[in-house]
This record gives structure tokens, C-alpha cells and sequence, in this order.
């Protein structure tokens, strides 16, 4: 009979379950309650509870993704971005947590790191369509548009008619500027939406980029019907307007776009500059004067503000735009032209001369500034002065009729007749039926009593249509010269059907007549003489009394 074997070995007591503090609870517990009062809608309070898993050390990816997940729903996209990043660490595999803190990095613009996780994401899932959409919508966003495109293109690979990568990628042919193949997806996603406002503002800029105008309009007057405000939809129209030259247009549509948006500095600029075109000259002025209030710095609305304020009159008004101008942009050239001219048309000539200066101090192959330079010379008989700012004008335009036949007159007025008549025969030379030239040389020939000469040239110049009273008076008065009364007689008259009050010659048609025969008609012409010109009655009782 056998026997059981004893156990020798001591048995250990029974030990009774621990019990864990009230205060104590695992990870799993906090998430539980979290949930709950998310459930109950008690997002604070359930994450005090993610919080205190957090504290206890009872951290997870799930306590992460729980936390970050309301945070987000709160609207705090920054804590919600940190509590992301610390999920990618926890579980760096984990596609969605990397794409939820793009999302959260995009809210707050921060497009560098937005779009480093959206590549993670997109990579751990190559398939997540949300992925590579909102990478390529960081690449826009920082003016990559390649990368954008290559990043939508995967999208419709995904998605052939997803809406939103559509637009995207048409948005990035738009950048890159392919234009046309950009306007046919705009086109497809208007089939589908008609009222699509981005399609219709991405359209209106298309045709502005390509100057089609027509296109601009149309889609701005579909953007309209949609959005009867829309500021890209006026300034489509208002562009469409000024190209078609309908200033009255230009001004309607600006004036709806600045009462939509009061401060559209460029719909008051355009304002403005439509008003000025139709020679509504203080409606311009005041639109400018608005203009310059939103943008104290734009020296192109002061230099404009200032022609307009001298076409009313308000002379100490354009001078202190100009001003402005130049205080907002000391390297413009614009406002001190314009002062240059000022001055000159308030025949302040010294004055303006300084400005002209300083025009070619700032641009020194500024020519046009450097002409009016030596034409002001010239009017102040500062000849020497104009030969030197004439000759600098030739420098840069060899071939420049005018500052020829004024470097030609600066020639005369300094005495060298020789380098002058060169200079008017250089010009013939170019231009057989140059005035300027011709007119010249006549003068020179009349000083040096080269009469014959002279008479040739008055003769040229009247065959090429130069009849102004004093060329038909002086060619008369050499043929007078040369015995040829009749014909004295007849350029005589011709200067008076110019010019009917010329004494000169009314005096010397009266002279020839007389001595024709034609007393009365004479008298008549010296008669006539002495009303235009009572100075010539001295003298005709007798030699003057002193």
C-alpha cells in the first residue's frame, strides 16, 4: 500500500489584494474619465484629467493624442502643436500624429515646419490624400511652386477630380506661368461650380497678366453676380475700363471699389489718375490727396497730386506735393523735373536751372533735362553756358536736330559764325527740308549783308511752306533790295494776309505803292502803321526835337 508522500516544504500564507490609494490611477483610468467628460462635453476638465495622467507619470501616446486631439478642438493650435510633436517622438511611425501637427503648424503659419511634417506624413503614408494636398499648399505658400505641383499631381493620381487639388494645381501653373493650361482647370472647376470665387479671381488675374480684357471682364462680371463686392472683381472691370480708354468707366468702377474698401489705396490712385486723363482736374486732386493719406510714402501720388494742382492754378500746392514727393523718395526723378518745369513756367530761370542740375546730377543721361538746361541758358543769353549744355546733349544723341540748331544759335551768340554755319550745313545734310537749318543760315547770311545768299534761303523756306509774316517781310525787303519792286510788293502783302497789323510792312508796302503811283492806297497802309505802331508819327514834320 503506498502512501502520499509529505510535503516538507513550508506553505506561505495568503497575501490580500493591494489597494491603490484614492488618489492613485493608471494611464488607462485617466483616459477613461478623459473621455467622459469629453462625452459630456467637458473639455477643460478632461484635460486637467490628461494633465494629471502627465504629472503622475502615467504618460502615453494615447494621453498625447488625447490631449492634443482638445486642445485643437479649443482652438489652441500652439499647445496642441506641442503635444503632437511630442506624440511624433513617442511613436515616430505614426503618420497621423505627424499630419496632425502639420495641420497645427499651418494654422499658425509656420509653412517651413508645416511642411516638413506634411512630407513625413505623406511618406509613412503615401496614400493619405490629405497629406500631399497640404504639402503642396505650404509649397505655395512658400513660392515654390514646382514642388507645389509635383505634390497636387500626386493627389489626383489619388483623386483625378478632387476639387481643391485641382485648383491647387492650376494655381501652381499660374505661378509657374503656364497660363492657358492653368485657365482650362480653373474652367473645369467652374463646370462642376459655377460660383467657385477663387476660380473666378485666379481667371481675372490670368487675363490682367496676358492684357486680355476681355477675358478680365467677363470673369469679373461673373465674380460680381456671385459676390457683389468683390474687390478683384472692380479692379478687373476698372483695368478693363482704363485699356479701353473709357475714362468715365475707370472712374465708376474705382469709385465702387474705394466705397467698398475705403482704404484701397490703389482704387483711390486709379480714382485719381482717371479723373486726371478726363481733365477733371480738382476731382483728381482731391482722390490723390485721399491716396497719399493711406500711403504717406508714394512719391509717384505726390509727383501726381502736383501736376494736377498745377493745372488748377494752386502753384504753392503743387511745389509743397512735390516736395513730399521727394521727401518720400529722395532718388525720384520725377517730382524734381516737375519742379524744374515750375519754376521755369514762373519764369523763376535761375531757380529752375539748379533743379535742372540736380536732374543731372542723380541721372546724368537724363538728355531731355540737360536740353532744357541749355535752352534756359540761351534765354538768358548765357551763351557760353549753352554751348557747354548743348554739346553734352550731342554727346548722348549724335543725331538731335533741335539741340543742333540751339548749339548753332549758342555758336552765333559767342561770335565763332564759322562753327555755326557748319553745324546748320551738317543738319541740311541729314535733312535737305530742315527749317531750323535753313533759318539759320539765312539769319547768318542777313549779318554778314550776304543778301543774295540770304534771299536763296528765304526762298527754300517759303517753297517748303515757312510763311510767317517776318519770312515773307524779310524776303520782300531783299528783293527790294535786288530792284524787284514788284515782287517786294507781293510778299509785302502776302506778310500782311499773316500778320495784318505788322507796321514794318505796311510802311513799306506804302512806299513802293507810292512811288507805283497809288497815292491813296498808300496813305491807307501808313495810316494803318501808325494805328498799330503810334510811335512812327516822330519824326514826320521834321527831324526829332530834342
Amino acid at each position: 500500500m503506498s502512501t502520499s508522500a509529505i510535503r516538507t516544504t513550508k506553505v506561505q500564507p495568503l497575501r490580500p489584494p493591494e489597494t491603490e490609494p484614492a488618489d492613485k490611477m493608471s494611464g488607462p483610468g485617466y483616459l477613461a474619465r478623459a473621455v467622459t467628460l469629453h462625452l459630456a462635453g467637458k473639455r477643460e476638465e478632461a484635460l486637467k484629467q490628461l494633465q494629471r495622467a502627465i504629472a503622475s507619470n502615467e504618460a502615453s501616446a494615447e494621453i498625447y493624442r488625447a490631449m492634443a486631439h482638445i486642445q485643437f478642438e479649443m482652438g489652441d493650435f500652439k499647445e496642441a502643436g506641442k503635444s503632437y510633436k511630442i506624440l511624433t517622438q513617442v511613436k515616430p511611425q505614426y503618420a497621423m500624429g505627424w499630419f496632425n501637427l502639420a495641420v497645427c503648424l499651418e494654422r499658425q503659419g509656420s509653412w517651413d515646419d508645416a511642411s516638413e511634417a506634411f512630407h513625413s506624413s505623406s511618406t509613412l503614408d503615401n496614400k493619405h490624400l490629405d497629406s500631399h494636398l497640404g504639402l503642396g499648399v505650404c509649397h505655395l505658400r512658400l513660392e515654390d511652386p514646382k514642388s507645389a505641383l509635383f505634390s497636387f499631381e500626386r493627389c489626383l493620381e489619388l483623386s483625378p477630380d478632387h476639387e481643391d487639388a485641382l485648383f491647387g494645381k492650376a494655381a501652381a501653373l499660374q505661378s509657374l506661368g503656364h497660363t492657358d493650361e492653368a485657365s482650362k482647370l480653373y474652367q473645369r472647376i467652374l463646370e462642376r461650380d459655377p460660383d467657385s470665387e477663387e476660380s473666378l479671381s485666379n481667371l481675372i488675374m490670368i487675363g490682367m497678366s496676358k492684357e486680355d480684357f476681355d477675358m478680365v471682364r467677363e470673369y469679373s462680371e461673373r465674380l460680381l453676380e456671385v459676390h457683389p463686392d468683390a474687390t478683384v472683381a472692380l479692379e478687373g472691370l476698372a483695368a478693363w475700363a482704363c485699356a479701353a480708354g473709357e475714362h468715365s468707366l475707370t472712374a465708376k468702377f474705382c469709385t465702387l471699389l474705394v466705397s467698398a474698401v475705403p482704404a484701397h489705396f490703389e482704387g483711390w490712385f486709379n480714382l485719381a489718375l482717371a479723373h486726371q486723363k478726363s481733365g477733371r482736374w480738382q476731382q483728381s486732386a482731391e482722390a490723390y490727396e485721399e491716396a497719399v493719406k493711406l500711403r504717406p510714402q508714394s512719391s509717384e501720388a505726390y509727383t501726381n497730386l502736383g501736376i494736377v494742382r498745377e493745372q488748377i492754378g494752386d502753384l504753392t500746392g503743387a511745389r509743397n506735393a512735390y516736395d513730399r514727393a521727394i521727401q518720400a523718395n529722395p532718388e525720384a526723378l520725377a517730382p524734381i523735373w516737375n519742379i524744374a518745369l515750375l519754376l521755369e513756367h514762373s519764369n523763376q530761370l535761375e531757380d529752375a536751372e539748379r533743379w535742372y542740375k540736380t536732374v543731372l546730377e542723380k541721372a546724368p543721361k537724363e538728355e531731355e533735362a540737360r536740353f532744357r538746361l541749355g535752352y534756359l541758358r540761351l534765354q538768358r543769353e548765357d551763351h557760353r553756358g549753352a554751348v557747354e549744355a548743348f554739346e553734352g546733349c550731342l554727346r548722348y544723341r549724335q543725331q538731335w536736330p533741335e539741340a543742333q540748331a540751339n548749339l548753332a544759335l549758342a555758336y552765333t551768340g559767342i561770335g565763332d559764325r564759322d562753327r555755326a554755319e557748319r553745324l546748320y550745313e551738317k543738319m541740311l545734310e541729314a535733312d535737305t527740308k530742315n527749317l531750323d537749318a535753313l533759318r539759320g543760315l539765312a539769319s547768318l547770311a542777313i549779318q554778314a549783308s550776304d543778301f543774295d545768299t540770304a534771299l536763296e534761303l528765304h526762298v527754300r523756306l517759303i517753297d517748303l511752306g515757312e510763311r510767317t509774316a517776318e519770312v515773307l517781310y524779310n524776303t520782300g525787303l531783299m528783293y527790294e533790295k535786288a530792284g524787284q519792286a514788284d515782287k517786294a510788293v507781293r510778299l509785302y502783302r502776302d506778310a500782311l494776309v499773316q500778320k495784318p497789323d505788322m507796321p514794318e510792312a505796311l510802311l513799306n508796302l506804302g512806299r513802293n505803292l507810292e512811288a507805283a503811283g497809288k497815292s491813296e492806297e498808300a496813305r491807307t497802309c501808313w495810316t494803318k502803321a501808325l494805328e498799330a505802331e503810334p510811335a512812327l508819327a516822330q519824326g514826320y514834320f521834321g527831324p526829332a526835337i530834342d
